[in-house]
């Protein structure tokens, strides 16, 4: 395992605008109004320099300083911690252990099911039949709580924004029931945060 010899002054993200794991990234960085320097890296033409940073050569990946992470949930975790206002995980240890049960299911469960969409090919319209089905099932729960679980924006909803920001682009349309809108609503207000709108690239604008 390489360790970087090359040192910054300022903190860099190099980010895919258009792949929601940089996007939740980048919504953090907003959240918590951190400068740092945003380097827009196309996953087909990545410069030479990611390759020395990071030993998977992938995106998105962080530098701060001598560190570099390269995987979204630590880079989320180290940025709330970091910087620690305003918090994006709950003080008490049960209720940060259920968020990160929570983005552990959303990587399990919903984004192998994205990436089956993006695919495209057979396995395209079965992925997003289940996830339509799946978001639709959790709408009642905005009945209770404002935000995932939660009553304060949280990373959880940081994960999740740059999922339902890209639905159109999946192809798919929640139906507008009195069940679903719950999750609507919940839609509303995440996508209305200010940090949410600074941290849409050129891209992700388009999709709507």
């Amino acid at each position: 395992m390489g360790v970087p010899t090359n040192k910054r002054s300022s903190m860099t993200f190099f980010s895919d605008g258009q792949s929601h794991y940089s996007h939740r990234v980048r919504i953090v960085l907003a959240e918590k109004g951190v400068s740092v320097d945003i380097i827009d890296v196309s996953a087909d033409d990545k410069p030479a320099e990611l390759a020395d940073l990071n030993p998977y050569n992938s995106l998105p990946t962080l530098v701060d300083r001598d560190l570099v992470l390269f995987e979204t949930k630590v880079m989320m975790e180290y940025l709330d911690e970091r910087f620690p206002h305003p918090p994006l995980l709950p003080v008490y240890p049960v209720a940060r252990a259920q968020s990160r049960q929570i983005m552990y299911r959303i990587e399990r469960d919903w984004c192998p099911l994205v990436d089956k969409v993006l695919a495209g090919g057979k396995d395209a319209p079965a992925a997003r039949k289940e996830l339509r089905d799946s978001l639709a099932g959790i709408a009642p729960m905005f009945d209770d709580l404002p935000y995932f679980f939660n009553e304060e924006f949280s990373l959880v909803d940081c994960c999740m924004a740059p999922l339902l920001w890209r639905l159109e682009q999946f192809e798919i349309s929640l139906p507008n029931t009195k069940q679903v809108k719950p999750l609507l609503d919940y839609m509303d207000r995440l996508f209305a945060r200010d940090a949410f709108q600074q941290s849409l690239t050129e891209y992700e604008r388009e999709m709507r």
